[in-house]
Order: C-alpha cells, then structure tokens, then sequence
C-alpha cells in the first residue's frame, strides 16, 4: 500500500489547474464548514493529480476537509479486503463488469445507492454510461474512454489537406500524404490496427439487430456473417498501402511508445484508444521531439461512414461509496461537489481521458466526438466473449493473417 500525498498547492497552480470556487457556483455546502471531516479514497492509480486538483477546489467550501488517497497494490484482488477492514475506505475505485461479475457480489452490500443521495445531479451524465445494478446506481462514471485516431493538425495544415469527415474524405487525405512521400500516412500499435475503425463499425452494423447479438453473444458459427461489411473495409483499405505493418511492429506498446513515436511529427494519423492519449499530456513535457517542435493535435473518431464516424463510448473508471462509512456524509457530499459538468469535466482534462458528462467542451482535443454517431457498449449487448472474438476476427484481417471468409468462417473458434 503507497500512501499518496493529498495536494501540492503550488504545483497545481504552477500547472494552471486551480481555479477559485466563484467558478462553481452551484455548489452550496450542506454541512457546517468549519468542523474537520476525513474521507478516504482508494484506488489503483499511482498519481492522481486530477483528484488532488478536485481536492483544492473542494477545499474552499470546506477548508477543513482532509480527502486522502491510496493506491492499492493488486487493487482488484484486495479491494475486498479493504471494505471489511477497520480502515474502511469512504470512496473507492469501481468497474460496470464487475456488476456481473459474482468475485464482486459482497463488495455491492457496500456500495451506496447514488439515485437516493440527495443532491447528487446525474442528469450531466451520458446515459449510456449510466450503470445500475437491480433498482440501484452503486457507481458513477468519472472517465469514459473510446477508440479514434490521434490526428497531427499541423500537417494536415502543412500540406493542404482537409483533415477527413467521411470514409471518401479520410482515403483522399491518405492518398494525399503518400502521394507526397509520407512513409508513414496512418500508423498504431499493432493491438491497435483497424480496431479503432473496425470494431465501432461493426457495432453500428449490428445495433438495431437483437437477433445478431444474440447470435453472435452464443458463438454461433453462422454469426461471423454479421462481420462481412466491417471486414470488407478493413481489407479495403489495408489493400491501400496507407499503413506499414512491420513500421507499426517496431512500436513497443499502445500507450507511452505509441505516443513517443506520434510526438516525433512525421506521422499524420496514429489509430489509438482514450486511455493511449492520456499519456499526451505528459509526454509533451517528456519527449524532447514534440517540446523543441510543437505541434497541434486532436483525437478524433476514424470516419468510416459516408458522414463521418462511429463514437464507440464506454466507461474507463467509476467512484462508489462505502454506505457504511463513518463519513457517509461527506464523501457523499464530495461526490456531490464532483458530479456536475465543471468538476468532470476539469478531471478529465487534466488526466486528458474523456468526460462522462454530455458536454464535451472542456477538452479541444475530444470536442469532435460531438458530431459522431454514438454507440454505447451497455446499450449494445455484447458480453466479453463475443466481443474479443469479433475483435480478433478484425485483427486477423488487418494483419493478413486471415482472409475474409476465414475470418468469417471461423471467427468463434
């Protein structure tokens, strides 16, 4: 167990993280702000700075109120553990899956019912990232995440080129850099390659079929039908050359290295998850190529319908409440101060995830899944196997490591 320390006033405000309380005027303290309150949070992260910085703007209601954080090792073994010890935690870490998931049944004889806290406005809150468990909410969502491609503006602006909204528009622009020399047009991890267009193309293909899901969901072998559409676009445009398979094999992971080979600037579009532009913020500190030459850069869904893309949407992290904490009150009047728009949307933009919340303004560089078409996986229906298999039926193909009708053949094998 690694104990965290709070908030380091001075470098939030060197950062430009903190701002006055006047900001957040809707929040109106309920307790008397004068007496001392503790509440604890655990989780698995090993620096929340998005936290410490909801903690400095709490902190002016409640000045006297000492949040702490804790990051657990081997959180999700020990959790458990955790709540039924004497240091309970107030506030803690927690997953939609593990609402099914029967390892985790007694931690919900713990959770809070958020729908019955008074005051708590989860109306912000997309609803397809709204989980509940029977009548009760034990969660609340403080990141979502999704797929798209980390998209380098400045060469887009560079040569001239209109950065695509449409399946037509991203092959010209493609066709567009390698007719320039581009060696490199479209890049990603190799875990990463066409999933981020493959995958949410499938689920806009099947999301109105329940009998597809349903098919798919039991592994039947006729299901891989349902996949011919998404898989012709993979081979489509992989059969393109805009994508160098052994140049993508020399990147080491889908998170820090995919970063630092997109910070090098030489590569247009980088396919990639929520969680992989996280590491942006402090690779542009880290990473000497992209502080000496700057450049601008967005996330955007990769447009694989005639009108733009598919905005895959799911929950990266939520928060529950121990409701047999003995500061019950207070943590539920930080999670209170916490759920609005502006709280959110300041987390997410620190920790650079994208926001739960409806209004995705806050970051510039998520402000384009606004006008994709959203789909969300608690709305959508596939269960975990169904859609690893669907997911490496993709994989195959994209890698030419199948064809088509292999992948379709045998996609639940």
């Amino acid at each position: 167990m690694k104990k965290l320390a709070t908030v380091l006033m001075t470098s939030l405000l060197g950062f430009g993280l903190f701002s006055c309380a006047s900001s957040n005027n809707e929040f109106k303290p309920r307790y008397d702000t004068t007496k001392e309150y503790q509440v604890n949070v655990v989780g698995h992260y090993s620096n929340f700075e998005a936290l410490e910085a909801e903690i400095v703007r709490f902190n002016e209601y409640y000045p006297n109120a000492e949040i702490n954080y804790t990051r657990l090792d081997d959180y999700n073994d020990v959790i458990m553990t955790a709540l039924s010890s004497e240091n309970a935690p107030d506030i803690f870490f927690t997953y939609p899956w593990w609402i099914e998931d029967t390892k985790y049944s007694e931690l919900f004889s713990c959770t809070e019912d958020l729908l019955k806290v008074d005051g708590i406005n989860l109306s912000i809150i997309r609803e397809g990232l709204v989980y509940k468990k029977g009548e009760e909410m034990p969660m609340v969502p403080i990141y979502a995440t999704t797929y798209g491609m980390m998209v380098n503006e400045d060469l887009f602006t560079k040569e001239n080129i209109s950065i695509p909204n449409s399946y037509n528009e991203l092959i010209t622009a493609c066709q567009s850099f390698k007719d320039k020399g581009y060696q490199n047009v479209m890049m990603g991890h190799t875990s990463m390659i066409m999933y981020p267009m493959y995958f949410p193309h499938v689920c806009y293909k099947i999301k109105d079929n329940k009998t597809a899901i349903t098919e798919l969901n039991n592994l039947n072998s006729s299901a891989g039908e349902y996949l011919r559409d998404s898989l012709n676009l993979v081979s489509d445009f992989m059969g393109k050359g805009f994508i160098n398979l052994d140049n993508c094999k020399a990147i080491k992971d889908d998170y820090e290295e995919t970063v630092k080979r997109f910070f090098q600037g030489d590569v247009p579009m980088m396919l990639s998850k929520g969680q992989t532009v996280s590491a942006t913020k402090k690779g542009e500190r880290k990473y000497e190529q992209f502080s000496v030459n700057p450049f601008k850069y967005s996330f955007r869904p990769v447009p694989m319908l005639d009108n733009g893309g598919v905005f895959y949407n799911s929950v990266n992290l939520c928060f529950s409440v121990n409701k047999n904490s003995e500061n019950v009150n207070m943590a539920n009047e930080f999670m209170r101060f916490l759920i609005s728009n502006e709280e959110l949307g300041n987390m997410a933009k620190i920790k650079r995830l994208l926001t739960p919340t409806k209004d995705l303004s806050f970051d510039n560089i998520y402000s384009s899944f606004s006008n994709a078409y959203p789909i969300y996986a608690s709305n959508l229906g596939l269960n975990d196997t169904a859609d690893q298999k669907i997911r490496n039926a993709g994989s195959k193909v994209a890698q030419g490591k199948s064809s088509i009708e292999d992948a379709i053949a045998n996609w639940a094998a």
